[in-house]
């Protein structure tokens, strides 16, 4: 019991203030205090994780006066840490210090359990650190022959004196290395305990001694078409390397469905699929340790995102139920197992974390977008749009949440395009269309400069101009249609009935040539009939899953649009309205928000609250089937004008010019035919 005579302590940036009686430790005042200190070593003096630094003098905010002996003197441990070590000038260490009168402690973000962290990618998130992975350093009575127990049983008691841990477990392999190290160091040992969703605790490291091993997860965004992977520090939160590779699933189709057709009519065909994807994960992860002077057994818990076809073939279960209604999934439900029961070449006893799936074909990375953009805790009504080869869409507010998947296919990532390709260096990313020339300018990948600097063809020279990535055609389309050289129905017209030198025939339609490199044997690139067509199609299976959702949520239009995904914070907004790929919103309201799917798997790779969070999201989530919906095909159809048949967009036409000519079939070779606005 503290009385008002004891000393009061302060600690900061919490606020929290509280009297304690004189001689308590600054780690017990904080414990009591519920003020968020760190401590491995459970007081010991081992860890340093509990340093503070104390503010002398006087502090009017908070009324107090804090002398120089308002903390012990340093003591006997802090001056072995000091030396061996080192502090930093006026630090303390809070399981040593004791609090002998009024004190303002503050806490560094380094002594900070629940400490923020940035991730290294563009989008800037603070993630509260509390994650399943944790080190434990643990003191264990020695063996003795007049009260005979196992080394393990021993453990199990200190962690449970130590660390208030129960009904911990281990592998006959984490057995023989706990012998091991409690020989090695006098009984004493760090052990990295994982807590699985029903809260049951496994040992998965073992270490003498105090240590500070290396101890890494994989947060992994498993797509259709690419596989993206944060290795963090599960300590610290630290983001140590980021990548990349091809779903080498590709080859055996570019879209989902075909992939489970390729198991449907080939005999063993999910069991290529599930190897080939397995062995892209472990080539992934070796090359991000490699890049962090790391190795894969420094890696002890991944956290999967993924939907739900991919699901489905990463765990090796039969994807071909996802084929036809009613799309039945194996499960749903988030799932904890171990790492190596799915090919994957970690830390022997890695684990590993899957996010439920929402259902059908709403899968674990429509879950983790939810996590990261939480519409459900927002009031303006908005719409979240993951663009990919199948694209998930969210729409909600803090009134309801609905989600669908719609089957874009390839054509955004540059397939299906005839001079399409993946985004590299030399991909045309970047368009503009001057609307009185109809002369071009663009960017490519990997130079910051416009086609028509001066300096272009020099800092291409390596690279060249190759192709047009999905952003690429995007705004190549987009431009056309503005510039007028596209109508409203797709059609391209001829260099007569738009005046551009640069349309020309060919077979019964027109192609835009954007460059052409043939004079030095480089590349002639194109927009064709056949390229508009394929942008129609996906642009429009994209906007008929939104519309959808607002029917349901009965809305005629949305306050917010969030473009998702690794493509689509490369789009324009501007560009992506144009086309009719999202509904009309004020374009200021359109936002990026990167690789949302990503983050979300880092968000709960890092905090286990997320992952009851997330959990109990999905039931929550009214999920759209687009593949029954009778209005799908409604709204399709609809959406393949450019930017729609029947929908206003009176907010885009504001501020964009939209010229109506018609190129229809015999008049595209004679001068356009002036229509009436849409």
């Amino acid at each position: 019991m503290s009385s008002s005579q004891d000393p009061l302590v302060v600690f900061t940036p919490s606020g929290k203030r509280a009297r304690v009686p004189a001689g308590t430790s600054v780690l017990e005042a904080a414990r009591s205090m519920g003020v968020d200190l760190d401590s491995v070593c459970g007081g010991r003096g081992i860890c340093s994780k509990c340093q503070v630094q104390p503010a002398f003098g006087d502090h009017s905010k908070h009324g107090i006066t804090a002398s120089e002996d308002a903390l012990s003197g340093f003591n006997s441990v802090e001056e072995r840490y000091d030396r061996v070590r080192g502090l930093k000038t006026g630090r303390r260490l809070g399981c040593q210090a004791c609090i002998q009168g009024d004190i303002v402690l503050d806490v560094p973000p380094e002594s900070q359990v629940h400490k923020q962290v940035v991730r290294k990618a563009a989008t800037t998130r603070h993630i509260e650190m509390d994650p399943a992975t944790r080190l434990y350093y643990i003191e264990v009575e020695p063996a003795d022959m007049h009260a005979p127990t196992g080394d393990w049983e021993r453990t199990q008691a200190a962690l449970a004196e130590q660390w208030n841990i129960t009904g911990a477990t281990l592998t006959l392999a984490m057995l023989a290395k706990l012998q091991t190290a409690l020989i090695a160091a006098e009984y004493k040992a760090t052990v990295a305990i994982h807590t699985a969703r029903d809260g049951a605790a496994q040992v998965i490291g073992v270490w003498a001694g105090f240590a500070e091993p290396a101890l890494f997860g994989l947060a992994v965004d498993l797509g259709s078409t690419t596989i993206a992977a944060h290795l963090t520090n599960l300590v610290t939160g630290e983001v140590k390397a980021s990548g990349g590779v091809m779903n080498p699933q590709i080859r055996f189709g570019e879209d989902l469905m075909s992939r489970v057709s390729y198991a449907m009519m080939n005999e063993g065909g999910a069991g290529e699929m599930t190897r080939a994807v397995r062995e892209a994960m472990n080539t992934l992860a070796a090359e991000l340790v490699a890049e962090a002077d790391l190795t894969t057994a420094d890696i002890y818990e991944a956290v999967f995102v993924m939907n739900p076809v991919m699901h489905h073939l990463l765990l090796g279960l039969d994807p071909t139920p996802l084929g036809q209604a009613p799309f039945a999934l194996a499960t749903n439900s988030a799932m904890d197992l171990p790492a190596r029961t799915i090919g994957l070449t970690f830390a022997d006893e890695a684990q590993v974390y899957i996010l439920p799936l929402i259902a059908g074909h709403v899968g674990a990375d429509a879950a983790a977008v939810a996590l990261s953009e939480a519409p459900q805790k927002v009031d303006p009504l908005t719409l979240i749009v993951d663009v990919g080869t199948n694209a998930e869409i969210i729409l909600g507010n803090t009134s309801r949440v609905l989600a669908c998947s719609s089957p874009t296919g390839p054509a955004f990532e540059g397939a299906q395009i005839s001079s399409g390709q993946r985004a590299a260096p030399g991909a045309i990313e970047r368009v503009e269309i001057d609307a009185i020339t109809k002369e071009p300018r663009f960017k490519v990948i990997g130079c910051d400069l416009w086609s028509t600097d001066p300096d272009f063809a020099t800092q291409t020279a390596v690279s060249g101009v190759s192709g047009i990535c999905g952003s690429g055609i995007i705004e190549a389309v987009a431009e056309m249609r503005m510039a007028g050289l596209v109508d409203a129905n797709g059609l391209i017209g001829s260099a007569e009935a738009t005046g551009a030198e640069r349309l020309r025939a060919s077979g019964r339609t027109y192609s835009y040539l954007l460059h052409d490199a043939s004079a030095e044997g480089g590349a002639v690139i194109e927009v064709t009939q056949g390229d508009i067509r394929a942008i129609q199609l996906a642009k429009s299976a994209l906007y008929a899953g939104a519309r959808l959702l607002m029917d349901e949520f009965g809305a005629d239009e949305v306050e917010r649009v969030v473009l998702a995904g690794a493509f689509g914070a490369h789009i324009s907004p501007k560009h992506a309205m144009v086309l009719g790929m999202i509904p009309d919103c004020p374009l200021e309201h359109v936002t990026s928000a990167g690789n949302a799917a990503g983050t979300g798997a880092q968000i709960a790779l890092l905090n286990v609250t997320a992952r009851r969070e997330v959990e109990a999201l999905v039931h929550e989530i009214t999920k759209v089937e687009t593949a029954i919906e009778p209005k799908f095909q409604e709204h399709f159809v609809a959406a393949n004008a450019i930017p729609h048949a029947t929908a206003p967009f009176s907010g885009l036409r504001a501020v964009v010019p939209l010229p109506d000519p018609d190129f229809n079939a015999g008049g595209g070779g004679g001068r356009p035919r002036r229509r009436a606005r849409r």
